[in-house]
């Protein structure tokens, strides 16, 4: 490959690595051309898997800011970059990896923090954006229930102990 070529592939990955909001890098020893199709296809859309090349990724990484990744650029290395929830494909590798154990995490990196292959799978174990927004939703409004019937029930107690104090008021009233 001429010096040009060289430099347009570290241009495009330096750019990948800028655009994604998380990276997975794998060694993807073993795994068939049909393997790792099927791997592309668990990350969903939101994720691309690229076998890269690790000096020229070592070094885009480098030009990206990411320069905690290179003791992981040994072997076979292939890339994760994720553009939308990191988790979805989080979990999409770690199922993979489940069923197919030449897949191996290596680490990556999730919004310019490093991550290793333990937090990655961590990551996994998470539910996705979705869920959490919608079960945040749920407690702010359990919490607006909760409050409306505790204003709701102020001025009912008010009114019941006044009626009660007027009550009592007539039978001594009454009684004398």
């Amino acid at each position: 490959m001429a010096r040009p070529d060289k430099a347009a592939a570290v241009a495009e990955l330096a750019e990948q690595f800028r655009s994604s909001n998380a990276a997975v890098l794998t060694e993807y020893r073993g795994l068939t051309v049909a393997q790792l199709k099927n791997l592309r296809r668990s990350l969903g859309e939101n994720a691309q898997y690229a076998v890269v090349k690790n000096t020229l990724t070592k070094i885009a990484a480098n030009e990206a800011g990411i320069s905690t990744l290179d003791d992981l650029f040994n072997g076979p290395t292939a890339v994760a970059f994720v553009t939308g929830d990191p988790v979805e494909s989080a979990k999409g590798l770690r199922d993979f990896a489940k069923d197919n154990p030449n897949l191996v995490i290596k680490g990556g990196v999730l919004d310019g923090k490093v991550l290793s292959a333990d937090e990655i799978k961590k990551l996994a174990d998470l539910e996705s954006r979705e869920v959490l927004l919608s079960k945040l939703a749920g407690a702010f409004k359990g919490k607006q229930s909760q409050a409306a019937s505790l204003f709701q029930a102020l001025p009912s107690k008010l009114v019941r102990t006044v009626d009660a104090l007027r009550a009592k008021h007539e039978e001594q009233g009454g009684a004398e």
